[in-house]
């Protein structure tokens, strides 16, 4: 086990400081989920009965999923499989899951740095309460931490190059801001529309940390530490699921060397 963390680790240095080199990922992985929060903020859209400061910064957890971890985990595995780093990284002593796993510690560090900030933040700047359940608040982070990680494994495996990344990446991207709450919220939505949408892979992961940090989905009158574990059943289950298909993809399809 000691070796195995030490390798991860290793790995993860490496690409972290490919990370801070590379001035678009930085961006992507670090201002574009602010700012895209601060720009629907700014639209005065719908929340849901949730105030608007609550709204904004429990979605913005959601973003941070799409941009960091998916997004840019996407084009790093494309990157690294097209200049045969993986393959070579391959016949090493590190297993295939340790190479996955270390690719990806830049966007985990990056993701949970950043929901340290939100919580932060949303007590000092916007008066929101410290989080009714934590426990919750985590599973719903780290299961969504670790489901877009196997998102970005399977979904690499049908971009062909980095540059085309930004259209396979594209209907995740797109649905999961326009139906998983972020945008929205389900209540707004048509019933069979809402329905729909709570089967998606981020909709679970976004009203797990809602509840954890609110005590609730809606304008309903938050629950405390354990009356959130009831509501959060659900969408744990979904988020359980969504994994399991994750790890069946990823299994199935990832591709450790380019096409020929």
């Amino acid at each position: 086990m000691t070796g195995a963390l030490r390798r991860i680790t290793r790995l993860g240095r490496t690409e972290m400081l490919l990370l801070w080199r590379n001035r678009t990922a930085v961006v992507t992985a670090v201002l574009l989920p602010i700012g895209t929060v601060w720009f629907l903020a700014s639209l005065n859209l719908d929340a849901g009965g949730l105030s608007a400061g609550a709204f904004a910064v429990t979605g913005l957890l959601g973003f941070v999923l799409l941009y960091v971890v998916y997004y840019n985990l996407v084009t790093t595995y494309v990157a690294r499989r097209e200049e045969l780093v993986l393959k070579r990284l391959r016949t090493g002593e590190m297993t295939d899951a340790q190479i996955l796993a270390g690719t990806a510690v830049p966007a985990v560090v990056v993701t949970l740095v950043q929901a340290v900030l939100a919580v932060v933040a949303g007590a000092a700047l916007l008066d929101l309460a410290v989080p009714v359940n934590l426990p919750v608040l985590l599973v719903g982070l780290a299961g969504g931490i670790v489901l877009f990680v196997l998102l970005a494994v399977v979904s690499s495996t049908f971009t062909r190059n980095v540059e085309m990344a930004q259209i396979s990446t594209m209907p995740v991207l797109v649905v999961c801001m326009i139906g998983s709450g972020l945008v929205l919220p389900l209540q707004s939505m048509p019933d069979l529309l809402a329905d729909v949408a709570a089967f998606l892979p981020l909709t679970p992961v976004v009203e797990l940390v809602r509840l954890g940090w609110l005590g609730t989905t809606t304008g309903a009158d938050p629950t405390g530490f354990a009356g959130v574990f009831g509501p959060a059943v659900v969408p744990l289950l979904i988020l359980l699921g969504w994994t399991a298909l994750g790890v069946v993809g990823m299994r199935r399809w990832f591709r450790w060397e380019p096409r020929r």
